[in-house]
């Protein structure tokens, strides 16, 4: 129906990209030259940085990790929320709503347990950070 819009639309979008690509990277040097002059002029504090407990310890892994352990609940749960509540859930011709529910179904449990995860992943760093 909007297919008249999508080709304008996509060139649109990817030259604003490279655009911004290059402004990015002009920009970044602009910035260290302002710092280096400004460095010169003595006109920057000499600070040390202090090192924060477990600076070098991410928490990346922890996060990927129960995002994705989230999304497999969702998953789990979604298919046996449509098996036992969708009648013919097996069976291969199916009406438009009986698609549209099961796909809500699935959408809903993988994005909710998948935050879920985040949240718990979120509070498991909390804890750690006090210790």
């Amino acid at each position: 129906m909007m297919d008249f819009i999508m080709v304008p639309a996509v060139m649109t979008i990817i030259t604003l990209g490279i655009y911004k690509l290059f402004e990015l990277f002009v920009c970044k040097k602009e910035r260290i030259m302002l710092i280096e002059k400004m460095d010169e002029r003595g006109l920057l504090p000499r600070m040390d940085a202090p090192k924060l407990r477990g600076s070098s310890f991410s928490f990346s892994a922890l996060k990927v990790g129960c995002l994705l352990a989230g999304m497999g609940i969702g998953l789990m749960l979604s298919y046996f929320i449509c098996c036992n509540t969708i009648p013919d859930y097996f069976v291969a011709e199916k009406s438009w709503a009986y698609r549209e529910t099961t796909s809500l179904i699935y959408g809903a449990c993988v994005l909710g347990f998948g935050g879920i995860g985040l949240i718990v992943a979120f509070i498991i760093e909390l804890k750690l950070n006090k210790k």
